[in-house]
């Protein structure tokens, strides 16, 4: 479902949360406090989804699907090329180990596919060999690695083709030219 104001805080939670659990692995990803500004302008403009196992139970996880490709990890060529980018995927820990990440992805990537997208992109903390291995798993082939002080350490910058998906498990209601609320996980 597509998160509103009001789930502002909890938005916030989970990137704090997953901070402290990354922290406590010696990852220093998403250790500076997130503007919440820059959320609330994500909520407003319907890019962050919030995934639920009902409508009554709290988010497992949330991500943000936009077209905004950042001018410092993507070359002028690339962001003319059509493609939805995933920021601030997050998944409650309650619910990590299950496949919800690779499921979330797929969503995004028949999203992006069904928007007339090439591309699926996205970028992860630099130091995070693991999530690197994740991402590579999944199908996304690593471009390149910006190390500039301005990406705030997240330029490892990865994509793989958009493509149809319509098994990652969840019931979409409506399909646009920009995202649309995805809703529970079955």
């Amino acid at each position: 479902m597509r998160a509103e104001l009001a789930d502002l805080p909890r938005l916030l939670k989970f990137r704090t949360d997953t901070a402290a659990w990354l922290n406590a692995r010696g990852i220093d990803q998403w250790a500076l406090p997130f503007p919440s500004q820059h959320m609330a302008e994500s909520i407003r403009r319907g890019e962050v989804y919030l995934f639920k196992e009902s409508l009554a139970s709290d988010a497992a996880a949330t991500v943000t699907l936009d077209r905004e490709a950042d001018d410092l990890l993507w070359m002028p060529p690339e962001r003319l090329e059509p493609a939805l980018y995933v920021h601030k995927l997050t998944i409650d820990r309650a619910h990590a180990g299950v496949g919800l990440g690779t499921r979330i992805l797929d969503w995004a990537g028949d999203r992006a596919a069904r928007n007339g997208a090439r591309w699926l992109r996205l970028d992860a903390w630099t130091t995070n060999p693991k999530l690197h291995a994740y991402y590579r798993s999944l199908g996304f082939h690593h471009v390149r690695t910006v190390n500039d002080p301005e990406v705030g350490g997240s330029g490892w910058v990865a994509q793989r083709p958009a493509h149809l998906a319509p098994d990652h498990g969840f019931d979409e209601t409506r399909l646009g030219d920009t995202p649309e609320s995805a809703t529970d996980p079955t």
